[in-house]
């Protein structure tokens, strides 16, 4: 009954000034097109190569509440802002951040998600150093995924430093494990379970994170329509605290990594 509803409403109410709806786009094609990308435990793949995680959690309930089937876009972070602005998707669900630089470009949701963006750093490297701040040196190296929060916040915190960016999460973290790099800035929990999984060489300096984020949905602008949806799906799951379960089970449970592939 909801979905139907949702549908008609949707198909009798254009955007205005004519321009045609993403959501109702999607729910005549009874499919919602979400780009993705790759940080553990927002999206990865499993042992059998399926992808996995928290916004693909999320990506399959909102396609269920609207009657559609969920079509899973992987893009390198630096590309998914563009896809979504090319047509190529419908939503990003990948963890992004909001920020007043993105909403120029893009329409976010209301939060459905918080986390934080910590260090960790490679012990052989930076034995000798007295604190983090000595992170702040020219000859010191600082890596973090291209254009993403973690980059900006490198840059802002240790201006001193070399910061080199990769394509991925998991190029940067072989970057710091090898020792290529004296530290990683990432969203945790990545943080805390790289400085888990090589306790001989990387260390988790910080008892707190670097900085607190919200992340949320992004549309193309000029839908209200889609917006409003996004946002009562965001405040009906905050109700019925399934967002706060499936949060619980990928952000503060290890159950899970038992089944990751070759990522992080």
């Amino acid at each position: 009954m909801a979905q139907a509803e949702v549908a008609s409403k949707s198909r009798s109410s254009p955007s205005p000034g004519g321009q045609s709806s993403a959501l109702q786009g999607v729910l005549e094609k009874g499919t919602l097109r979400v780009g993705i990308a790759l940080f553990t435990p927002w999206t990865f793949k499993n042992k059998d190569g399926e992808m996995v995680g928290f916004e693909i959690d999320v990506a399959r309930q909102l396609a269920k509440d609207l009657g559609v089937q969920p079509e899973f876009h992987l893009f390198k972070w630096e590309k998914i802002m563009q896809a979504l602005l090319n047509g190529d998707i419908d939503i990003i669900s990948a963890g992004m951040v909001i920020t007043p630089q993105r909403a120029l470009k893009v329409a976010f949701s209301q939060p459905y998600n918080s986390s934080g963006i910590g260090l960790v750093t490679n012990i052989p490297l930076t034995k000798a150093f007295n604190g983090p701040k000595d992170l702040n040196r020219s000859e010191v190296i600082i890596s973090a995924v291209t254009k993403s929060i973690s980059e900006d916040l490198a840059h802002r915190v240790f201006p001193e430093a070399t910061i080199k960016t990769f394509s991925s999460s998991e190029e940067a973290i072989q970057a710091v494990t090898s020792g290529k790099v004296h530290g990683y800035i990432e969203h945790e929990p990545i943080t805390t379970f790289v400085a888990l999984d090589n306790p001989d060489t990387v260390d988790e300096p910080l008892s707190k994170p670097l900085l607190e984020t919200k992340e949320a949905f992004a549309v193309r602008k000029g839908d209200p329509d889609f917006i409003n949806f996004l946002n009562a799906w965001i405040i009906s799951h905050n109700a019925d605290t399934w967002l706060r379960s499936i949060h619980e089970y990928w952000f503060e449970g290890i159950e899970w990594r038992k089944d990751v592939g070759t990522n992080p």
